[in-house]
């Protein structure tokens, strides 16, 4: 054997060189197979479409709450996003996968960015009621962990949040946004911005918390100074109870076993 030509990096097959696969010339590549990887065992489960869940990691299970604690008020939306988990898992379809030849596809499969707080909230709330839910999680400089509760077959980690945000988008029959940072905030107004712009189909979202929507976002000083129109503040409905949102998705469009229409090409969604 000619050993130096074979321990050479560049006699390594081009799949196996993790050296060259992250050179800066080959980012195009990696992003098509961060979009490829989610995309291809999504269409292996089925799924069809999903709900998204937003909200803040920061928020605790009511169980880990410590008094006394800056974030021990909001607790309470950890269960409100479980219960809006199961609700959508019973109800709209994700237990009940249509026959379409030899597939069962899926509807309005609970997904979240994967983590805990809210994420972890929806997550439990699906697997509870026996269904699947997926979990989009990112890299972050302190990593963040996948939570227990989303399908382990479908927890998913990306390096590029413009990818993560496109499968977030791409199959989102509705979204449902809980209290939540910067982080919360950057997916509710680029999700509404493709709404107001036409670049996405349209989608019912709903913001979980009257009070703390309207305390940190004056919507209606945006409408006053016009830099929104009246109609922009109707691509959402603000809410309080799982029950409630349920019920105002599907008054305005959400229909269990139905597909998004026709999404937009890729390079349009984040």
């Amino acid at each position: 054997m000619n050993i130096p030509q074979h321990d050479s990096p560049s006699y390594r097959l081009a799949v196996e060189d993790t050296e060259f696969l992250l050179r800066d010339e080959m980012r195009a590549f990696r992003f098509g197979m961060e979009y490829a990887k989610a995309e291809l065992l999504l269409r292996d489960w089925g799924v069809r479409s999903t709900v998204v869940v937003f909200g803040s990691a920061r928020i605790p299970a009511p169980e880990a709450v410590q008094a006394g604690t800056k974030l021990a008020h909001l607790a309470p939306w950890y269960e409100v996003a479980r219960e809006f988990g199961r609700l959508v898992s019973e109800r709209g379809g994700a237990l009940a996968p249509e026959r379409h030849g030899d597939r069962s596809l899926r509807d309005n499969v609970v997904a979240t960015g994967g983590g805990p707080g809210i994420m972890e909230a929806a997550n439990r709330g699906a697997a509870e009621a026996g269904a699947p839910s997926i979990g989009f999680n990112i890299v972050l400089p302190h990593e963040q962990m996948p939570n227990r509760y989303s399908t382990p077959e479908l927890t998913f980690r990306f390096h590029y949040f413009a990818m993560r945000k496109m499968h977030l988008a791409m199959r989102a029959n509705a979204l449902a946004v809980f209290p939540g940072g910067f982080g919360t905030f950057d997916e509710l107004f680029e999700i509404l911005t493709l709404l107001q712009t036409k670049k996405a189909p349209p989608v019912g979202v709903v913001l979980f918390g009257r009070e703390y929507w309207t305390e940190v976002v004056n919507f209606q000083a945006l409408r006053r100074h016009g830099l929104v129109d009246a109609a922009d503040l109707d691509l959402f409905g603000l809410v309080d109870t799982a029950e409630e949102g349920w019920e105002w998705l599907t008054a305005h469009g959400l229909h269990a076993h139905t597909p998004p229409a026709e999404a937009p090409p890729a390079d349009t969604i984040g």
